[in-house]
């Protein structure tokens, strides 16, 4: 499945699937000197054949801290992303989780893209994120994070764990760029 981001800015994007289909929605309000919470919600499935408006449930959140853990609220759940989603490697590029299907897996935080695959021996690639392009060379692409058909059963995790890693990838880049290493 391919989802299609709005916006590179993973904390404030619409992910739609290949139809078009809003499936994802993920917000974070500007609030001065406070990191805040990113909302992510999920189309709720519609029964009502007469009905053409997107209604969205809440599936998860991200409570974002400077210092100490920042928290994953999914599925009645609140976990620490120190206990869920440790890093790993010198330089904390790798972040590892295990799915609800008891498999490992592993984020790593390339210069530029995010990569999730099973961190096992297989190193097998679930799911990978790809910037947009301008189109300067090439087609003009917008971002979108490819996701294996093997791992549709754990979507929201999925979901929850790119936004986090993404905007931490995101953050290293900037602090790169600007002279403060990564």
């Amino acid at each position: 499945m391919q989802l299609t981001l709005s916006s590179e800015s993973v904390r404030n994007t619409v992910m739609t699937n290949e139809t078009g289909q809003v499936l994802y929605k993920s917000f974070h309000p500007f609030k001065l000197g406070k990191l805040g919470t990113t909302t992510i919600r999920k189309i709720r499935p519609n029964t009502d054949p007469l009905d053409v408006r997107d209604n969205f449930d809440v599936m998860g959140e991200i409570e974002w801290r400077l210092f100490g853990s920042s928290t994953f609220r999914i599925n009645g759940q609140e976990m620490q992303t120190s206990d869920f989603l440790p890093r790993h490697g010198i330089t904390g590029r790798k972040r590892t989780f295990t799915g609800p299907d008891g498999l490992p897996y592993r984020w790593d935080m390339l210069f530029d893209v995010v990569v999730l695959s099973r961190d096992d021996g297989s190193r097998t690639e679930v799911a990978r994120y790809h910037r947009g392009t301008l189109g300067i060379i090439g087609p003009k692409k917008k971002p979108h994070l490819d996701v294996d058909p093997d791992v549709m059963h754990m979507l929201d995790l999925i979901i929850l764990t790119f936004v986090y890693v993404e905007k931490l990838r995101k953050d290293k880049e900037r602090a790169a760029r600007n002279g403060g290493g990564g």
